[in-house]
């Protein structure tokens, strides 16, 4: 297990021109993201100084990770949490500055009831932004030192999972500068962005489904098979004390 969130150092670049106009567009997609999802508890892993459920209608809420601010101090890989209690989590920037991404996803999965959430967002590969990654060699500082995670891959792992894509948009066309004055002038490739390039976005907010198998109800022995095999109907829930399970492939 870590002992150091990886990315602690990414909430100060998140306060640097670059890091606000990145953040401003995804605070907005988040919002958006959680504002209609129900349910008792929900978690975001990572940059606890930041409220991406601001807007969420679940009543606890908590931050988790390393970083300050965060309200139960944990690894992402090893969450303290019930298997199937969590109806809500956020990613935010967890797996592009992980050293098991894939982990942290099965995590997310474990405590996710059926049916529950997930957003993710991330840094896009295949952007003005991952191009500059790629030209910065030398002691990569935050957000270049990350790997960052395409979207085809990671739906490739949400589906491994068992999660089903529901939403999802890319943002934040305008080339990395350092300096807010060249981030405005150009603003107008945000609209241009989203008609003639939308995958080019330099980050990526997404949301997934946890989808559960059907289940079907076990029958005892005494049962005659013509019953048994009615019985054995997919179904949702219990049914008069009887055991269910979930079916297998």
């Amino acid at each position: 297990m870590s002992t150091v969130d990886p990315i602690v150092p990414l909430a100060g670049f998140l306060r640097q021109p670059a890091g606000r106009y990145v953040l401003e567009w995804e605070q907005g997609q988040f919002d958006s993201a959680v504002e209609d999802v129900f349910g008792y508890n929900a978690v975001q892993v990572g940059l606890s100084e930041l409220d991406f459920l601001r807007e969420s209608r679940i009543a606890l809420k908590v931050h988790a990770g390393m970083d300050p601010g965060a309200g139960l101090v944990t690894d992402a890989e090893r969450l303290p949490l019930a298997s199937q209690s969590i109806d809500l989590v956020l990613l935010p920037h967890v797996l592009e500055f992980a050293e098991q991404p894939h982990q942290i996803l099965r995590e997310a999965e474990r405590v996710l009831m059926p049916e529950g959430s997930i957003v993710i967002s991330g840094f896009n590969p295949l952007s003005l932004w991952g191009a500059k990654r790629r030209f910065v060699r030398r002691e990569r500082p935050v957000p270049w030192c990350g790997r960052f995670l395409g979207l085809l891959r990671l739906k490739d792992w949400l589906s491994l999972l068992g999660f089903e894509l529901t939403g999802g948009r890319f943002g934040c066309y305008a080339p990395p500068f350092t300096q807010t004055r060249w981030l405005q002038r150009f603003r107008f490739m945000e609209k241009a962005g989203d008609r003639w390039w939308p995958v080019l976005g330099g980050v990526y907010v997404v949301r997934a489904i946890k989808r559960t198998v059907g289940m079907r109800l076990v029958i005892p022995n005494w049962r005659d098979k013509r019953k048994a095999r009615e019985a054995l109907a997919p179904v949702t829930q219990k049914h008069n004390g009887l055991h269910v399970e979930r079916e297998r492939d």
